[in-house]
């Protein structure tokens, strides 16, 4: 018995829609990363991008449990001497929520081609509206 390698043209993307009003941050962008990798799939190969396009609608209304607002930081740095900025997550939140969502879904993802592919194939929408509806997106229920 032989194990199947899928080719990677031979991949079919479907497009799902999740819901994040309500849920927890981590879990949402737990399973989107799981869709945009495609390990949901039986054909999974971890060297062939084999992922789905996802929408994140409502990621205004995306909570974090505990004192998440207040003490979990995000830092970056600009690329100056000293430029080391910092900004708590009660901020972002209210500020880019899209941002909180791609950054916890980036972390998520591998640090290489497939998944700076697979995060070009994620949508974020602050409101309940989003502009996908012509490709006929699937709801993906947590």
């Amino acid at each position: 018995m032989s194990t199947y390698m899928p080719k990677a043209g031979e991949t079919d993307r479907k497009w799902y829609v999740i819901d994040a009003a309500g849920k927890p941050l981590g879990r949402v962008a737990a399973q989107a990363a799981v869709l945009l990798r495609g390990k949901h799939k039986t054909t999974f190969a971890p060297h062939v991008d084999c992922g789905d396009h996802v929408v994140i609608v409502n990621c205004k209304d995306v909570v974090l449990t505990g004192n998440k607002l207040e003490k979990k930081v995000y830092y970056h740095h600009t690329g100056y001497i000293g430029h080391l900025k910092a900004v708590k997550y009660g901020t972002l939140m209210n500020e880019k929520p899209c941002k909180a969502m791609e950054l916890a879904v980036k972390g998520m993802l591998p640090d290489n081609t497939i998944g700076r592919a697979a995060l070009g194939r994620l949508r974020l929408f602050e409101g309940a509206e989003h502009k996908h509806a012509a490709q006929k997106p699937q709801a993906w229920e947590l």
